[in-house]
């Protein structure tokens, strides 16, 4: 039995989880390690959300949450998706907690103890108008390499080089949008090139590698590794140990990885045995495999082995590291920032975790970039799940229930055609065994699926139909092979869609505990229990439905925002902005877009006409508090003096009233 310690890249707790995550990460991941445990071996799935730095805490400021509010409603609702999802972590934690900061605190202790971090003052991008040093990540320009545009200050996505954020060709600050200016300040920096020896000795020995994992490494070392800094200047992170480090934080890079570690100390705790991460980290013998997308390479073969190498205590080094390409998305390359993306908590409101699941493994990004697309998904879904294993679940059993009602027994003896089959049912259980111990998921998805259509096949050529007429017992002996094919594709499809092969074994009257050596213990008589489809098929109308929240969504994000000119804080407060409750609402006559308001405002009654009629009925609005400019000139419209102006944000041609969040009373002033 191996010992397998399992990681999946830590998601980053300032969005949703989308697609392009779970298809690089997290279900090739979940997918071994559910077929590890099926063929018996110790496995340890670990994950969590990385919860600190730059992106965090100017996303929370924007939106006036702590960074503390900001990750705990995106930890839950990535742990959310995740559930719907059915990848199941055996741990699931966050890097923002005391464990993960006292670990992470002593890596760097560690290190600099040895001599492998050094302290320097160095030039570094500040935006003057947010007062503030910029993180590397926030500052974008021209890659001084391959020339492309929107390279970050520490990696250019296009040719895959680190950069000195420095050598940017015309820099600009991703938070304002300015021209950074250039000022000095005190940094720790991990002195990579001192692990250059060791590293190639290491990857010496990882010949088995991806090729696109191993050529990126091999690429970046001959190329010569650079010190990089580990610290920064902002208030959300882990405080750097030092007296003299007053405001300074570790780098998330360099702290994330080791969340791996705190998730496992934390997963040790709830067994109630706290040394038992021990057996996985500091055991030469486990195997640890870090499943990521192809931009966390670097960070996990380079940086992340350096640091374990010089710790007091003997941390494997990852054993392998199959990495990812990228998902795209109809075509186009996804992009967060203008909502050309599937959020995995979207899907999950009109579509079960599993359609996904299969779809984006019998399509994994595993060699070269894939794409998604919703009528792909949805021919996958009604040709392959539905018509191919649905219709063999469906036929067979149905077909069992009317002729034998419902009890299939194994015959004495099987005619050629029924040895062939299961013959060929063998040798593609080889195969599936090996693509599953491969990381081969695309690969294992399709030979699961083949186990269908080799079913399928063999109910055609053996016509129980016909033979039921006047042999049944070769009717019989066909429902017998089919259910028999049935009961091995719900074991080796159970890594790739295992809420379904419950179901399926649950009609079946089979075991919901088992394992992969079940697969060679035949049944000697399936009872078969509440029959219904296993899958249904997804009609166009949903599809297309979809495809056009999907480019609205998109669209919204691409308008280009016209920007009035600005104004001076003594101008902006002379603006009087009261919360009102509205007590009357009646429409304007001659007008199809205007309603008369009687509005309260603490005891003062006032008339206010407002073109909201399209988006808001007047039964709606009465007893509503809403937000109201109250010291505008007054103005006559349709001939009804208004002495307020309600506030609405416009979206896709409809208004949002703006409404308070909590019930504070009418008159409340906001400044």
């Amino acid at each position: 039995m191996e010992k397998i310690l399992v990681t999946s890249a830590l998601p980053y707790a300032n969005g949703p989880l989308h697609i392009g995550h779970v298809a690089g990460a997290y279900l090739p991941g979940d997918i071994y390690v559910r077929f590890q445990k099926l063929i018996g071996n110790d496995v340890l799935f670990i994950c969590g959300t990385d919860e600190y730095g730059a992106p965090i805490s100017i996303k929370a400021e924007a939106e006036g949450v702590t960074p503390r509010q900001l990750v705990d409603r995106y930890h839950t609702s990535i742990k959310e998706s995740f559930q719907g999802l059915r990848i199941e972590f055996d741990n699931f934690s966050g890097t923002a907690r005391p464990r993960h900061v006292e670990i992470a605190q002593q890596f760097f202790l560690n290190l600099l103890e040895k001599g492998y971090i050094s302290q320097k003052t160095t030039e570094q991008w500040f935006d003057p108008r947010f007062e503030r040093f910029l993180a590397d990540r926030y500052v974008e320009g021209i890659c001084p390499y391959c020339g492309a545009e929107g390279a970050r200050g520490d990696q250019c996505d296009k040719c895959g080089k680190l950069i000195d954020a420095l050598k940017l060709i015309e820099p600009r600050s991703k938070i304002s949008g300015e021209i950074p200016v250039i000022r000095e300040t005190t940094h720790w920096y991990l002195e990579l090139p001192k692990f250059e020896h060791k590293l190639r000795q290491w990857l010496d020995t990882k010949k088995y590698w991806k090729d696109n994992v191993l050529n990126f490494i091999l690429g970046w070392l001959d190329e010569g590794l650079i010190e990089r800094a580990i610290t920064r200047d902002i208030d959300w992170g882990v405080p750097v140990p030092l007296d003299n480090a007053h405001g300074k934080v570790l780098y998330v890079w360099f702290d994330a990885p080791i969340g791996y570690i705190s998730s496992t100390m934390e997963w040790a705790e709830r067994q109630g045995q706290p040394d038992k991460w021990k057996d996985y980290w500091l055991n030469e013998k486990t195997r640890l495999i870090h499943f990521l997308g192809k931009d966390n390479i670097p960070f996990h073969t380079i940086i992340w082995p350096s640091m374990l190498m010089e710790q007091k205590d003997p941390f494997v080094l990852p054993d392998d590291v199959p990495a990812n390409e990228y998902l795209n998305l109809e075509g186009q390359k996804m992009s967060t920032s203008r909502n050309w993306t599937l959020w995995v908590n979207d899907f999950l409101q009109y579509f079960d975790g599993d359609l996904l699941r299969y779809v984006l493994a019998a399509n994994a990004p595993e060699t070269k970039d894939s794409d998604f697309s919703w009528k792909d998904f949805q021919a996958r879904v009604n040709n392959e799940l539905n018509n191919i294993l649905g219709n063999l679940a469906n036929r067979t059993f149905l077909f069992a229930r009317n002729h034998f009602s419902g009890k299939i027994s194994k015959p004495g003896e099987l005619r050629e055609i029924s040895r062939k089959t299961l013959s060929e049912a063998d040798n593609i259980l080889i195969q599936l065994e090996e693509s599953y111990s491969g990381y081969q998921v695309r690969k294992a998805t399709k030979l699961f699926m083949d186990l269908a259509r080799l079913g399928n096949k063999y109910f055609d050529e053996t016509r129980p139909w016909v033979t039921i007429k006047d042999n049944k017992q070769e009717a019989l002996e066909t429902l017998y092979v089919c259910t028999e094919l049935l009961r091995i594709i719900s074991i080796t499809g159970f890594p790739v869609i295992p809420h379904s092969m419950l179901k399926l074994r649950k009609m079946m009257s089979l075991d919901c505990a088992f394992n992969w050596e079940d697969i060679h213990h035949p049944q000697n008589e399936f009872l078969l229990s509440d029959i219904e489809p296993l899958f249904s098929k997804i009609d166009d109308k949903a599809i297309d439905y979809q495809i056009e929240l999907l480019e609205k969504r998109a669209n919204i994000n691409q308008v280009t925002l016209q920007h009035k000119e600005h104004i001076d804080f003594d101008t902006f407060s002379k603006l009087e902005i009261r919360i009102v409750r509205i007590i009357r609402a009646e429409k304007v006559e001659r007008s199809n877009k205007l309603l008369k308001l009687k509005i309260d405002l603490g005891g003062e009654i006032r008339t206010v006409v407002a073109g909201i009629a399209k988006s808001y009925r007047e039964d709606e609005l009465v007893g509503r508090k809403v937000v109201m400019v109250m010291n505008l000139t007054p103005r006559v419209v349709m001939g009804i003096k208004s002495e307020a102006m309600i506030l609405a944000a416009h979206y896709d041609d409809e208004l949002s009233i703006l409404v308070p969040d909590n019930d504070v009373p009418e008159g409340s002033e906001i400044s």
